[in-house]
């Protein structure tokens, strides 16, 4: 069962599909953790994407579908290791890296409309500095 979800950023709501077929100890973490209302910034490494740095958190996940190249609108949770955990959004090309090198993430949701509007927020995080998010039901 597909489960829908939507993915607000400044504002905008985007219809999203969540993986748990791909990705299930992912999506019940995020699922457990919702609503989930953070901000976040344009990538510093990984190219046209915004991500939403999220320090030493522990979702109790391991590696599942995970991807170091995310299409526009897949979403990824990194759970940590390397680099911080984080969960990055794809508006554009991304090839997922940090300050120590290539990383992959879990791909657990994927936006399914008005992509041109979230690589507009995404340019906008690029110039503006940070803006909301939040992950709903």
């Amino acid at each position: 069962m597909t489960e829908t979800v939507t993915v607000t950023i400044d504002g905008h709501d985007f219809p999203a599909v969540l993986h748990p077929d791909k990705a299930p100890d992912t999506c019940k973490a995020v699922l457990d953790r919702l609503p989930f209302r953070s901000k976040v910034v344009h990538v510093r490494w990984s190219g046209e994407a915004i991500w939403v740095p999220l320090g030493d958190m522990d979702f109790g996940v391991g590696y599942e579908d995970a991807t170091s190249h995310p299409a526009p609108g897949q979403m990824i949770l990194y759970p940590g290791g390397v680099s911080e955990t984080e969960i990055l959004l794809a508006y554009g090309g991304v090839a997922f890296a940090s300050k120590a090198g290539p990383l992959a993430g879990n791909h657990f949701l994927t936006i399914t409309g008005d992509l041109d509007k979230l690589a507009e927020l995404g340019r906008k995080t690029l110039w503006d500095g940070a803006l909301d998010v939040e992950i709903r039901l």
